[in-house]
């Protein structure tokens, strides 16, 4: 071989198997399982659940939203709180092949019903503290998606019957599902993850498309600026709809974290599950920031752990 013929590009390398796997974030939860079985992956007031239950949760979702008809690129909408149902979904919705829509609690129904049909929901879960925005956002639309119930009993009104949307609620649609459902990794990394609107803008919502790749990349990011590891603890006070939660949906898991869920911003709350959880980790928006400095109730001695 002459030194040349060193410098010269080789033959194309096909991509195969043995050398190369899609880039999914997806996949942070099919290797923490694995890994942390038995670590507390979700915490959300008395609930307690390790990674081996959560991935099991998924798939499960992942199997009846299949069942339910959805396929690869179809457009699953959420509408729901910080609350372990939206954690899931962002593993469940594309372990069927489908495409996440988070969508913004604070718009009206007419912004909802734009969101819905413009990215072709075809299944809508939904919180029933939204309850009278979603009945108002679908009434608009002539082909609605299908609708399932989150029900928490520490919702508004703890959620009743008489508050219910869909036709079956989320824990019992669940139940329809294989918790040893064989997802597969997107056969091109390329494909769609998930799609957010935003909001604030003087005309219609615009939709913005993640892809697998660029979901993984940035949470692979995020957890080395952040320096996170399996010991961190991350309190969930920016919201999952916003930008994925800035992909820290898939960052903690990556690294085997605790995701402890907040169903809305009260600095007392705050401060407690900072006390009681020993959280190490939380992002926010300044205004809730200047909340917790001016917040009427603060601990009355400093933490005892970096924060």
């Amino acid at each position: 071989m002459s030194e040349d013929s060193c410098t010269e590009p080789g033959p194309f390398l096909d991509r195969r198997q043995a050398n190369h796997v899609p880039l999914s974030p997806v996949d942070f939860l099919k290797r923490a399982a694995r890994v942390y079985p038995n670590k507390i992956a979700v915490v959300y007031n008395e609930q307690r659940m390790t990674y081996a239950e959560l991935y099991r949760r998924c798939r499960r979702l992942a199997s009846a939203l299949r069942q339910s008809g959805v396929a690869k690129g179809d457009t699953v909408a959420v509408m729901a709180p910080n609350i372990p149902a939206l954690l899931e979904t962002h593993y469940g919705v594309p372990m069927a092949g489908g495409v996440l829509n988070a969508l913004n609690t604070r718009l009206d129904a007419g912004a909802i019903a734009f969101c819905l049909k413009h990215g072709e929901a075809k299944i809508l879960i939904a919180d029933r503290d939204y309850a009278g925005v979603v009945r108002g956002a679908i009434i608009q639309l002539e082909q609605p998606p299908r609708v399932i119930d989150i029900v928490d009993c520490a919702g508004h009104g703890a959620h009743t019957a008489s508050m219910a949307i869909g036709e079956t609620d989320y824990e019992a649609f669940l139940g329809l599902g294989d918790p040893d459902f064989r997802w597969e990794l997107p056969d091109d990394e390329w494909q769609s993850i998930a799609l957010n609107y935003t909001s604030g803008t003087t005309g219609d919502p615009k939709g913005v498309l993640y892809h697998h790749r660029g979901a993984y990349l940035n949470a692979v990011g995020n957890s080395l600026a952040f320096g996170l590891t399996q010991r961190s603890v991350y309190l969930w006070t920016v919201p999952m709809f916003h930008c994925n939660g800035w992909t820290f949906t898939w960052a903690v898991t990556l690294m085997g974290g605790t995701h402890v869920c907040l169903r809305q911003i009260d600095p007392k709350r705050i401060f407690e599950l900072i006390g009681a959880e020993r959280v190490t980790h939380f992002c926010a928006a300044p205004i809730v920031l200047n909340m917790l400095i001016h917040a009427a109730s603060k601990p009355a001695e400093k933490f005892g752990h970096r924060i």
